[in-house]
């Protein structure tokens, strides 16, 4: 049974920068589909960003070029860089582990943390 654990959310000004953790535990995070995911208030998880099996990140047109994901193999936990922030990434974010590579869509991911959230003020 994989376990994850998101860290690092919180509080910070437009413009600035986070780093979220994911730690995964019970599982190799080398081989498996990874990604991360927000959900606002009032509306639904959508994707942020991924890792594909083979190791190659990919983003919502939302992010792309503000976020960057990556993964420490020998910690094993995977990171979601965030920069240039806006308010409307305010967030939960969660990260996930799946089979489907490549995946955007929440129902291909098993494995989900706990969420940790992200404000983002103006």
């Amino acid at each position: 049974q994989v376990q994850l654990v998101e860290s690092g959310g919180g509080l910070v000004q437009a413009g600035g920068s986070l780093r979220l953790s994911c730690a995964a535990s019970g599982g190799t995070i080398s081989t498996s589909p990874m990604g991360w995911f927000r959900q606002a208030p009032g509306l639904e998880r959508e994707f942020v960003a991924g890792i594909r099996s083979g190791g190659l990140p990919y983003f919502a047109d939302s992010v792309r070029g503000r976020f960057t994901i990556f993964r420490d193999i020998a910690k094993n936990t995977m990171y979601l860089q965030m920069k240039s922030l806006k308010p409307e990434d305010t967030a939960v974010y969660y990260c996930a582990a799946g089979y489907n590579s490549g995946s955007r869509r929440t129902y291909d991911y098993d494995y989900w943390g706990q969420g940790t959230q992200v404000t983002v003020s103006s």
